[in-house]
Order: C-alpha cells, then sequence, then structure tokens
C-alpha cells in the first residue's frame, strides 16, 4: 500500500513533507521526509500542501532523511500529488 505524502507541522522542530507511516496521538513517523525549512511561492502550508511553490529555486528544502520521529505534531496537511512533485523538485540545500 503506498503510504500518503503529507506535511507535519510540530510545536518546537519545524515543519517536515514525507510518507506518513504511523501517528500515535501527538507522535507522527515519517519516511523520505524533508525539513522544509524555508519556503516562499505559497502564502501558507495550506497552500503548500495543495499546490506546491511558486518559487521552488528560492526554498530551503536540505536533503531527506530515511526516517523521522517527531513529538508534538500539532498540524498534519494532506499533500496533493502535484504539490508533492514539486516538493520534491526542490533542490537540496546545503551549506
Amino acid at each position: 500500500m503506498k503510504k500518503r505524502y503529507v506535511i507535519v507541522r510540530t510545536y518546537s522542530a519545524g515543519v517536515f513533507a514525507g510518507h506518513l507511516e504511523s501517528r500515535k496521538g501527538q507522535e507522527v513517523v515519517l519516511s523520505n521526509a524533508r525539513r522544509l525549512w524555508q519556503w516562499y511561492g505559497a502564502a501558507t502550508l495550506s497552500q503548500l500542501a495543495q499546490s506546491g511553490t511558486s518559487q521552488p529555486e528560492r526554498c530551503k528544502f536540505p536533503e531527506a532523511v530515511s526516517r523521522i520521529e517527531l513529538l508534538q505534531a500539532i498540524e498534519i496537511l494532506a499533500v496533493t500529488p502535484t504539490a508533492q512533485k514539486i516538493i520534491e523538485s526542490v533542490p537540496i540545500w546545503k551549506v
């Protein structure tokens, strides 16, 4: 079964996009997850989840990690297939 691609906003760890492996209360496990450190071209996370970003070259999304356990998730947004393709196509941000 294909895992849902979601955006998760946490209380203090930030925002992540990835495949939802599990959720128990506020604890969420994502696979192939990228931290959405900074984005442009979407006014809100809701817009990012629906449409993606219109300015992927300006976004700062580091490389994906294979698995992350997030505590204190306060928002989980379903991501459309179009938005997922755009998020995944954002160049890896490195310093």
